[in-house]
Protein backbone atom coordinates (compact mmCIF):
# COMPACT_ATOMS: atom_id res chain seq x y z
CA UNK A 1 0.00 0.00 0.00
CA UNK A 2 1.49 3.42 -0.87
CA UNK A 3 0.70 6.25 0.94
CA UNK A 4 0.77 9.90 0.12
CA UNK A 5 -0.09 12.60 2.80
CA UNK A 6 -1.47 15.75 1.07
CA UNK A 7 -0.09 18.56 4.40
CA UNK A 8 0.45 21.34 5.20
CA UNK A 9 3.41 21.85 7.95
CA UNK A 10 0.82 23.52 10.81
CA UNK A 11 -2.53 23.12 9.71
CA UNK A 12 -4.79 20.84 12.66
CA UNK A 13 -6.42 18.92 9.82
CA UNK A 14 -3.15 17.01 8.40
CA UNK A 15 -1.28 17.31 11.80
CA UNK A 16 -4.05 14.77 12.90
CA UNK A 17 -3.48 12.44 10.21
CA UNK A 18 0.34 12.08 10.72
CA UNK A 19 -0.51 11.41 14.27
CA UNK A 20 -2.62 8.57 13.27
CA UNK A 21 -0.40 7.43 10.25
CA UNK A 22 2.67 7.43 12.74
CA UNK A 23 0.60 5.48 15.87
CA UNK A 24 -0.57 2.64 12.81
CA UNK A 25 3.36 2.42 12.23
CA UNK A 26 2.70 3.00 8.36
CA UNK A 27 5.30 3.85 5.96
CA UNK A 28 4.54 7.52 4.02
CA UNK A 29 5.12 10.04 2.05
CA UNK A 30 4.59 14.09 2.86
CA UNK A 31 3.37 16.18 -0.58
CA UNK A 32 3.60 19.71 1.28
CA UNK A 33 0.59 21.71 0.42
CA UNK A 34 1.32 25.69 0.77
CA UNK A 35 -1.68 27.20 1.80
CA UNK A 36 -0.09 30.83 2.19
CA UNK A 37 0.35 30.91 -1.40
CA UNK A 38 -3.07 29.24 -1.95
CA UNK A 39 -1.68 26.20 -3.81
CA UNK A 40 -4.18 24.68 -2.64
CA UNK A 41 -6.66 26.15 -4.76
CA UNK A 42 -5.05 25.04 -8.27
CA UNK A 43 -6.42 22.74 -10.13
CA UNK A 44 -3.74 19.48 -9.84
CA UNK A 45 -4.66 19.94 -6.12
CA UNK A 46 -8.28 20.48 -6.46
CA UNK A 47 -8.47 17.39 -8.88
CA UNK A 48 -7.45 15.49 -5.52
CA UNK A 49 -9.67 17.32 -3.21
CA UNK A 50 -12.75 18.88 -4.93
CA UNK A 51 -13.06 21.17 -1.24
CA UNK A 52 -9.30 22.44 -2.06
CA UNK A 53 -8.68 21.75 1.97
CA UNK A 54 -5.78 19.90 3.20
CA UNK A 55 -5.12 17.01 3.85
CA UNK A 56 -5.74 14.29 1.21
CA UNK A 57 -4.59 10.75 1.87
CA UNK A 58 -3.24 9.22 -1.83
CA UNK A 59 -3.98 5.07 -1.03
CA UNK A 60 -2.56 3.85 -4.36
CA UNK A 61 -3.89 6.04 -6.31
CA UNK A 62 -7.04 6.63 -4.45
CA UNK A 63 -7.72 10.31 -2.84
CA UNK A 64 -9.24 9.96 0.31
CA UNK A 65 -10.43 13.60 2.25
CA UNK A 66 -11.56 14.87 5.60
CA UNK A 67 -8.90 14.10 8.87
CA UNK A 68 -11.62 12.05 10.96
CA UNK A 69 -12.62 10.12 8.12
CA UNK A 70 -9.05 9.33 7.07
CA UNK A 71 -8.49 8.52 10.33
CA UNK A 72 -11.16 6.15 10.66
CA UNK A 73 -10.67 4.37 7.41
CA UNK A 74 -7.47 3.87 9.29
CA UNK A 75 -8.18 1.97 11.74
CA UNK A 76 -11.11 -0.09 9.74
CA UNK A 77 -7.90 -1.44 7.64
CA UNK A 78 -5.16 -1.36 10.22
CA UNK A 79 -7.01 -2.44 13.24
CA UNK A 80 -4.11 -2.44 15.71
CA UNK A 81 -3.47 -0.10 17.87
CA UNK A 82 -6.47 1.24 18.15
CA UNK A 83 -7.67 4.68 17.46
CA UNK A 84 -10.98 3.45 18.43
CA UNK A 85 -11.86 1.63 22.00
CA UNK A 86 -13.52 -1.38 21.52
CA UNK A 87 -17.08 -0.83 23.70
CA UNK A 88 -19.65 1.14 21.72
CA UNK A 89 -20.14 3.14 24.34
CA UNK A 90 -16.69 4.66 24.68
CA UNK A 91 -16.39 4.98 20.65
CA UNK A 92 -19.37 7.15 21.15
CA UNK A 93 -17.62 9.31 23.77
CA UNK A 94 -14.11 9.44 21.67
CA UNK A 95 -16.07 10.55 18.39
CA UNK A 96 -17.86 13.39 20.68
CA UNK A 97 -14.66 14.08 22.09
CA UNK A 98 -12.57 14.42 18.55
CA UNK A 99 -16.04 16.02 16.94
CA UNK A 100 -15.54 18.57 19.41
CA UNK A 101 -12.35 19.63 18.42
CA UNK A 102 -12.58 19.20 14.75
CA UNK A 103 -16.24 19.60 14.17
CA UNK A 104 -17.09 22.87 17.02
CA UNK A 105 -13.53 24.36 17.52
CA UNK A 106 -11.66 24.35 14.19
CA UNK A 107 -13.74 25.22 11.23
CA UNK A 108 -14.43 28.16 12.81
CA UNK A 109 -10.62 29.13 13.36
CA UNK A 110 -8.88 27.98 10.47
CA UNK A 111 -6.79 29.72 8.00
CA UNK A 112 -10.10 30.44 5.41
CA UNK A 113 -11.83 31.99 8.21
CA UNK A 114 -9.05 34.23 9.63
CA UNK A 115 -8.61 35.26 5.89
CA UNK A 116 -12.31 36.34 5.32
CA UNK A 117 -12.39 38.23 9.40
CA UNK A 118 -9.08 39.92 7.61
CA UNK A 119 -11.18 40.78 4.62
CA UNK A 120 -14.13 42.70 6.46
CA UNK A 121 -10.96 44.66 8.52
CA UNK A 122 -10.99 42.76 11.42
CA UNK A 123 -7.08 43.20 12.68
CA UNK A 124 -5.10 40.96 14.50
CA UNK A 125 -5.97 41.38 18.08
CA UNK A 126 -9.35 41.19 16.99
CA UNK A 127 -8.43 37.76 15.32
CA UNK A 128 -6.91 35.93 18.09
CA UNK A 129 -9.55 36.87 20.37
CA UNK A 130 -12.12 35.26 17.97
CA UNK A 131 -9.96 32.19 17.91
CA UNK A 132 -10.07 32.79 21.76
CA UNK A 133 -13.50 32.79 22.35
CA UNK A 134 -14.11 29.34 20.33
CA UNK A 135 -11.20 27.44 21.62
CA UNK A 136 -12.17 28.38 25.30
CA UNK A 137 -15.84 27.46 24.51
CA UNK A 138 -14.84 23.97 23.44
CA UNK A 139 -12.08 22.96 25.60
CA UNK A 140 -14.50 24.10 28.72
CA UNK A 141 -17.05 21.19 27.22
CA UNK A 142 -13.69 19.02 26.87
CA UNK A 143 -12.27 19.63 30.29
CA UNK A 144 -14.43 17.26 32.09
CA UNK A 145 -14.42 14.48 29.86
CA UNK A 146 -10.50 14.29 29.84
CA UNK A 147 -10.92 14.61 33.67
CA UNK A 148 -13.09 11.77 33.84
CA UNK A 149 -12.17 9.05 31.05
CA UNK A 150 -8.55 9.90 30.51
CA UNK A 151 -6.05 8.01 32.55
CA UNK A 152 -2.83 9.42 30.89
CA UNK A 153 -4.04 9.70 27.81
CA UNK A 154 -7.00 11.90 26.52
CA UNK A 155 -9.07 8.89 26.96
CA UNK A 156 -7.90 6.26 28.88
CA UNK A 157 -4.21 4.70 28.69
CA UNK A 158 -3.17 4.40 25.46
CA UNK A 159 -3.39 7.06 22.53
CA UNK A 160 -5.81 7.43 20.11
CA UNK A 161 -8.74 9.24 17.81
CA UNK A 162 -8.95 11.69 20.40
CA UNK A 163 -5.52 12.45 20.97
CA UNK A 164 -5.26 12.79 16.95
CA UNK A 165 -7.25 16.16 17.41
CA UNK A 166 -6.51 17.20 20.40
CA UNK A 167 -2.53 17.82 20.54
CA UNK A 168 -2.72 19.92 17.03
CA UNK A 169 -6.02 21.77 18.72
CA UNK A 170 -3.55 22.40 21.76
CA UNK A 171 -0.76 23.70 19.45
CA UNK A 172 -2.99 25.74 17.53
CA UNK A 173 -4.36 27.28 21.09
CA UNK A 174 -0.75 28.63 21.88
CA UNK A 175 -0.45 30.36 18.60
CA UNK A 176 -3.68 32.43 19.62
CA UNK A 177 -2.28 32.91 23.19
CA UNK A 178 -5.50 30.33 24.85
CA UNK A 179 -4.74 30.66 28.33
CA UNK A 180 -4.77 27.12 29.54
CA UNK A 181 -4.15 27.65 33.25
CA UNK A 182 -8.56 26.60 33.39
CA UNK A 183 -7.73 23.23 31.68
CA UNK A 184 -5.48 21.14 33.91
CA UNK A 185 -6.70 17.69 32.50
CA UNK A 186 -6.49 18.39 29.03
CA UNK A 187 -2.93 20.35 29.26
CA UNK A 188 -2.01 17.06 31.22
CA UNK A 189 -3.07 14.72 28.21
CA UNK A 190 -1.23 16.52 25.50
CA UNK A 191 2.05 16.68 27.57
CA UNK A 192 1.59 12.92 27.79
CA UNK A 193 0.63 12.52 24.41
CA UNK A 194 3.83 14.79 23.19
CA UNK A 195 5.75 12.28 25.18
CA UNK A 196 5.16 9.37 22.77
CA UNK A 197 7.42 9.08 19.79
CA UNK A 198 4.65 8.37 17.06
CA UNK A 199 3.18 11.89 18.23
CA UNK A 200 6.09 13.54 18.71
CA UNK A 201 7.31 12.90 15.08
CA UNK A 202 4.34 14.66 13.62
CA UNK A 203 5.27 17.90 15.02
CA UNK A 204 4.66 20.38 12.49
CA UNK A 205 8.22 21.66 13.26
CA UNK A 206 9.72 18.42 12.32
CA UNK A 207 7.95 18.84 9.06
CA UNK A 208 9.63 18.79 5.68
CA UNK A 209 7.58 22.08 4.75
CA UNK A 210 8.01 24.12 8.12
CA UNK A 211 8.58 27.17 8.42
CA UNK A 212 9.76 29.49 11.02
CA UNK A 213 6.90 30.46 13.11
Amino acid sequence: MKLTLHSAWRASAPYRVRIGLNLKGLDYAIQPVDLVTSQHHGEAYRALNAQALVPTLDVDGRPLTQSLAILEWLDETVPEPRLLPADPFDRATVRAMAEIIACDIHPVNNLRILRALTGLGVDQDGRDAWAQRWITDGFTALEPMVAKHGKGYAFGDTPGLADCCLVPQVYNAARFHVDMTPFPAISAAVVRALEHPAIAAAHPNLQPDAQKA
